[in-house]
């Protein structure tokens, strides 16, 4: 995930004012009240663990990690664990809260949560990696279960790591309880189509959003920031629909080739060499220069606050479908959509990983296994219906498609919490 050339002060400390600055706009075009709007931008619980772990050398290190659960009024928490050396509270609480309406927008039965552990893991080794992931399993066992909070990997976290998560929560309560976690390998109860489930969303948005503004995507050019599983699986899949990837980056690096990049064998230079800095032919670049290559789809792909005031005004794309969360400032989002440029959010193009999260979790309930066709179909349903619901939005209140969509999520959960009621 590339993150260079950002100002920390900037970066991590204000991530959750600028989910609450997103809510706050959505909120005032619903006229929503103030009572509703402090429950709504409110975390309903913030859990902070500090735990031991013995590392390879026999020394003890303490690590800090968090598990914050945002809202849970239309179903259990669900949301991603990253380990990540800039996890902090502040961003886990922003995280949470796009969860809540990146489930709200799709109209899934969950509200939102988010989990992280401040470490290094690519100075970590394999069985390090496996003894802080169970020790901090069981540090927040107590919020996690198949019906109040359900985790899923996020960044630096994989399939493997899942796995450590259930067993060890399983050993605790002496029975394999699949459904506490979601994207697990298919041998222990994952689903098909789950790994590529967050870029084929991206996909699916941007065709939807092409389709939109008249972008024939045979020959459109992409540039992919962030090419980790959600950039490469984008990045594929609208190769496959015809589209140019014309540069990319990982933390490695950055390259562009203006005559186009083949998705699959730049994964393979990736998988060897660890990033893909060093691909033959290619120029290489800064990230600034990246985001700023003009193309026709902008994917932006790693992590929070990319797309800033600072570099918002050059940048010179179409359609940006932000396969990270919060990449876009919203000082960034008033220029570019000043500017025509349709940003597709992130609760909505990368909430194709939740959905099949969702699909996953139905499946380990009922202990009844999806072919890979139902599970594609069914998502592409799911995103092309609420990606129209949010362009209804957008036309309806004049407003762009951030707005539209928080409008669309905030609307729900609004309506089931009066629905339900504020208890005693």
């Amino acid at each position: 995930m590339i993150q260079e050339n950002l100002d920390p002060s900037d970066m991590k400390s204000s991530v959750f004012d600028m989910a609450v600055e997103q809510f706050n706009a959505a909120a005032d075009v619903l006229n929503l009240e103030e009572g509703m709007r402090q429950v709504l931008s409110s975390c309903k619980r913030e859990f902070t663990v500090n735990f031991p772990v013995v590392m390879d050398n026999g020394k003890v290190q303490v690590f800090t990690g968090h598990r914050v659960q945002h809202n849970m009024t239309r179903g259990p928490a669900k949301g991603g664990i990253r380990f990540h050396p800039d996890v902090s509270l502040d961003e886990v609480k922003a995280l949470a809260s796009w969860m809540t309406w990146k489930c709200a927008v799709t109209n899934l039965p969950y509200g939102g949560g988010k989990g992280g552990v401040t470490c290094t893991p690519r100075s970590m080794s394999l069985g390090e990696m496996e003894r802080l992931t169970r020790r901090f399993a069981t540090e927040i066992s107590p919020l996690i279960g198949s019906y109040s909070d359900i985790p899923a990997p996020d960044v630096n976290t994989d399939g493997q790591t899942m796995a450590w998560m259930m067993d060890t929560i399983s050993m605790h309560k002496g029975f394999t309880e699949m459904g506490i976690v979601t994207g697990k390998p298919i041998d222990i109860g994952g689903s098909l189509g789950r790994t590529e489930a967050t870029g084929r969303g991206v996909m699916i948005t941007a065709r939807e959003a092409a389709k939109h503004i008249g972008l024939n995507l045979n020959g459109a050019t992409v540039v992919v920031q962030g090419f980790g599983n959600v950039g490469y699986w984008a990045a594929h899949l609208l190769q496959e629909l015809g589209c140019k990837i014309i540069a990319a980056s990982d933390s490695g690096g950055a390259i562009s080739r203006p005559s186009g990049l083949d998705s699959t064998e730049l994964l393979k230079q990736k998988n060897s060499t660890g990033t893909v800095s060093g691909f033959a032919n290619c120029d290489v670049i800064t990230n600034e220069e990246l985001l700023e290559t003009s193309c026709d789809i902008l994917v932006p792909a790693a992590l929070e606050q990319q797309i800033t005031g600072n570099n918002a005004s050059r940048i010179n794309t179409k359609i940006i479908v932000e396969g990270a969360n919060g990449p876009t400032t919203p000082e960034a989002d008033k220029i570019l959509t000043d500017k025509g440029t349709v940003i597709i959010p992130d609760i909505l193009a990368n909430a194709g990983g939740v959905v099949v999260s969702y699909f996953e979790w139905v499946q380990n309930l009922q202990r009844f296994f999806w072919e890979k066709d139902v599970v594609d179909n069914s998502l592409d349903s799911i995103l092309t219906r609420s990606f129209n619901e949010v362009f209804s939005t957008s036309q309806q209140y004049k407003v762009d498609m951030r707005t539209a969509a928080m409008v669309n999520a905030i609307d729900r959960v609004a309506t089931a919490t009066n629905i339900r009621g504020i208890y005693p």
